[in-house]
């Protein structure tokens, strides 16, 4: 049944907009610019929501939970994507948090709207990671109503999971599917019904906070920094020295050997530096403070 979403803000076309097709270039990309300037407030009047859920998610994972995001078309593309950046920042295993598209990975670079309508191919797509009770699953939905999302959140619920609902509309069918729902209303797109733009730069700035606030809860930085990223490549490998260096006080020299020595991990060859451990003694010293830097250096 073709559901026409005549009520969602959404969905509405914005008189301001109606003749972009007629304006020069540098017109129409001054009113993106300024509808852009809006999402960010619209964003702050959420944050005690999102507090709330980053609160819920990082107690869970704290636990060993997984934080899963579900979405469809704009809003799963995101999702993978906040889940894939997790690995190489924080140093997590791919597994802890992950982002499901409706369609599958086919969809991430090509459209596959049809599949965000197969609410028990969301559901499917739980079941089959098995999610559990320490799990935190997050629907992602510019409408709140994509049955895909819908059909996961039903499934999380019955495996009672922690949910989290991220729509741009108020009242959202999703925000009362989730124990916690997170409305971040941006109103009409500059092209109407277009969110992958408004709705979706408010749904990345989101979910950039779910993510990162997480780690923070769990440890996984050190102050502002990324202690626990993969130095994967040079750009991150000379990052690694400068932030040895800034933690320790070392040259960069002594820094980079520290770090040779250490396999790479930041968080022990700042140890090493500082309590002039090897790296075993440093990786033991590391568990007995659960992993956290921060811990570790003053006990």
């Amino acid at each position: 049944m073709i559901d026409p979403l005549p009520e969602l803000p959404t969905e509405q076309s914005d008189p301001r907009y109606s003749q972009i097709d007629q304006l020069p270039t540098a017109q129409i990309a001054r009113l993106m610019n300024q509808a852009d300037a809006a999402v960010p407030a619209a964003v702050a009047l959420a944050v005690p929501a999102i507090s709330d859920a980053i609160d819920a998610i990082s107690a869970r994972m704290a636990k060993g939970g997984r934080l899963l995001y579900v979405g469809a078309g704009t809003s799963g593309r995101l999702a993978v994507l906040d889940a894939s950046e997790c690995p190489p920042t924080f140093g997590t295993d791919p597994e802890l948090v992950q982002g499901i598209i409706a369609g599958g990975h086919d969809a991430l670079t090509r459209s596959i709207e049809g599949a965000e309508d197969d609410a028990g191919a969301g559901a499917a797509a739980l079941a089959g990671l098995d999610v559990g009770p320490l799990d935190s699953v997050v629907g992602v939905s510019a409408s709140g109503r994509a049955p895909f999302v819908l059909g996961a959140l039903a499934e999380a619920t019955r495996r009672e999971a922690l949910t989290v609902g991220l729509s741009c509309n108020d009242a959202a069918p999703l925000s009362a599917a989730a124990k916690h729902a997170i409305e971040v209303v941006v109103g009409p797109e500059v092209v109407t019904g277009s969110t992958r733009l408004k709705a979706g730069t408010a749904q990345k700035l989101v979910l950039n906070m779910i993510s990162t606030i997480s780690m923070v809860r769990l440890g996984r930085t050190y102050g502002n920094k990324m202690i626990e990223m993969s130095a994967m490549n040079s750009k991150l490998a000379g990052r690694a020295v400068r932030m040895v260096s800034d933690i320790t006080g070392a040259d960069h020299d002594a820094a980079g050997e520290a770090l040779d020595a250490a396999g790479g991990q930041a968080k022990v060859a700042v140890l090493m530096i500082r309590h002039g451990l090897d790296a075993e003694g440093a990786r033991a010293l590391l568990r007995s403070h659960g992993e956290r830097l921060s811990d570790a250096l003053s006990g």
